[in-house]
């Protein structure tokens, strides 16, 4: 079993920033893709952004050039980094971490990010 930890969410003004973190339990299996999604309040869930194991990254359009994904392979570990947060951003952010060889999903249970002045 792979656990995965989110942290980082909070309480933030318009226009503030917050930086996600997740960390992926070790395993006997090698981290794929990583990726970060969120779900408002009767909305589903969507993806923000995703990174490879190459470093590849697919940023949401509605986020792009505000929400950048990063990851620290050694430390097991994906970040995003959130500048400019409009009240729209309020959600619950999941992390999600894929394992390959075989193919499988974790999922962390969610870090709340609030954007409210």
């Amino acid at each position: 079993q792979v656990h995965v930890v989110e942290s980082g969410g909070g309480l933030v003004q318009p226009g503030g920033s917050l930086r996600l973190s997740c960390v992926a339990s070790r395993s006997t299996f090698s981290i794929g893709a990583m990726g970060w999604y969120r779900q408002a309040p009767g909305q589903q869930r969507d993806l923000v952004a995703v990174i490879t194991s190459g470093g590849t990254t697919n940023i949401a359009d509605s986020v792009k050039g505000r929400f950048t994904i990063s990851r620290d392979n050694s430390k097991r570990t994906v970040y995003l980094q959130m500048n400019s947060l409009k009240p729209e951003n309020t959600a619950v952010y999941y992390c999600k971490v894929v394992i390959m060889s075989p193919f499988m999903t974790y999922w962390g249970n969610g870090t709340l990010v609030t954007v409210s002045s």
